[in-house]
């Protein structure tokens, strides 16, 4: 059957659920509702809803891809078309707001199940099942205020919005923007009980485990700044979850050549549809793709040749052997946390250890990998700030990579786009980084807009 659920960010949005036909058949409607751990762990499994369908309006804007003047114009939706150039326009597009909030809804109800039942009946599953709606709750909250929030700056955290919190089910109560501060303590508490409920290992492919939980707050908190914290959860995400892919296995012929569950998948994300960044749209940064080795493998496995215009190249990366974009979470991405975080926090043996396990698999092994030596830490924070980008093309971080960069007047980038005779810019530390709500849910929500 269909359950209908509401998704209450101060509008009244309907949408629709498939629960697996799994209450289909009883006549009673009193009794159709999901109410056992059955329940609750089939409300889990709507891997479309709770997996897809996540914001690219942030990656649309970043600077690993181009466009010329005659695929810009060709973009028939204008608020992709504007986001494309940073344009400080009204945007209508409210899918990309109401998707985040349906996963988040869905983890509510599943909560309130839970709540109403004895754990002690089937613990082990109950714990799975809880941790697996904590888990979906943060994902989904982070993956929102990365996009319309401001970088986070203890200082100020306080005074800037984040994004409404919603911790039920009730449709009534007034949306109001937290803080950035408590939407981002939110997260943090909910990852945390995701990680003391969640197994070591998660069977059902698409469900989270204990180790994407500690990716995730690992994300979160390098995300904050508060290093020696990333590194520690990205290192206790890495003793349960080290697998890397050796792309020397991988086709470069094939049109997709990255498996879809691969190894290094520790929870997968899809992205909405977005126009500018199709699969035979979007053409690569020439600096981007100039910035790989001869020998580094990536450059076969993430792109390919185009001649229109000549020497020019589209991507192939995804993580979903297909042209979706995948915005989920790998341990190649907390490799790269690791080395950071530990750079940050003078761990330099730590940090070059971390990024050369990492880049010796995306190396031609028919060529010695002499592995990077730089023991500076400044200098070896630049290089493993470079491999971060290579490494996570189109996988959703750019955006939030630009936003927390910024910070750092030695990171600091101005962004540009030639269309035509126009050239578009998006400066350091933009009020555009925090991307515009859509005027739908500002004017029905009655919540602010972002500043301008």
């Amino acid at each position: 059957m269909k359950n209908i659920f509401k998704i209450g960010i101060g509008l009244f949005v309907l949408v629709t659920v498939s629960c697996n036909n799994f209450l289909s058949k009883k006549p009673d409607i009193k009794m159709a509702i999901p109410k056992t751990l059955a329940d609750a762990n089939l409300l889990l499994n709507d891997y479309n809803s709770l997996n897809g369908g996540y914001p690219t309006y942030g990656e649309m804007g970043t600077d690993d891809y181009y466009l010329t003047k005659e695929r810009w114009e060709g973009i028939s939706n204008v608020d992709h078309r504007n986001a494309f150039i940073w344009a400080d326009e009204p945007y209508n597009d409210i899918i990309q707001w109401q998707r985040p909030y349906k996963v988040i809804y869905i983890a509510n109800q599943v909560i309130e199940i839970l709540q109403g039942l004895d754990s002690q009946n089937n613990e082990e599953k109950y714990k799975r099942v809880l941790g697996g709606a904590y888990f979906y709750r943060a994902f989904a909250l982070h993956d929102l205020v990365e996009l319309h929030c401001a970088a986070y700056q203890e200082n100020s955290a306080t005074e800037e919005m984040g994004i409404p919190l919603r911790l039920n089910t009730g449709v009534d109560e007034k949306s109001i923007r937290a803080s950035l501060k408590d939407t981002y303590q939110q997260i943090i508490n909910d990852f945390k009980t995701a990680i003391n409920n969640l197994p070591i290992i998660e069977v059902v492919k698409g469900r989270p485990s204990k180790a994407a939980a500690y990716a995730g707050l690992a994300r979160v908190y390098l995300d904050m700044g508060e290093f020696q914290k990333a590194y520690l959860y990205a290192d206790s995400c890495l003793q349960l979850s080290p697998e890397l892919m050796d792309f020397n296995d991988l086709k470069e012929t094939d049109s997709y050549p990255i498996p879809k569950f691969n190894v290094e998948v520790l929870f997968p994300v899809l992205g909405a549809a977005s126009i500018p960044m199709n699969a035979t749209t979007a053409l690569m940064d020439t600096t981007l793709l100039r910035s790989y080795a001869v020998n580094d493998l990536r450059i076969k496995m993430f792109f390919k040749t185009n001649n229109n215009p000549k020497d020019s190249y589209y991507f192939k990366g995804s993580f979903d052997k297909s042209n979706a974009f995948f915005f989920g979470i790998t341990s190649s991405e907390v490799y790269l946390i690791k080395a950071e975080a530990a750079c940050r926090i003078n761990q330099v043996g730590q940090a070059l250890k971390a990024i050369n396990k990492l880049l010796k698999t995306r190396w031609n092994n028919q060529v010695p990998y002499d592995g990077i030596a730089e023991n500076d830490a400044g200098q070896l924070l630049n290089i493993i700030l470079d491999e971060r980008r290579k490494e996570l093309v189109f996988r959703g971080r750019r955006w939030a990579d630009l936003k927390r960069l910024n910070l750092d007047p030695r990171f600091q980038k101005t962004l540009k786009r030639t269309i035509g005779d126009k050239i578009y810019t998006l400066e350091p530390n933009s009020q555009k980084y925090a991307f515009r709500l859509s005027e739908t849910v500002v004017e029905l929500a009655g919540i602010p807009q972002n500043k301008r």
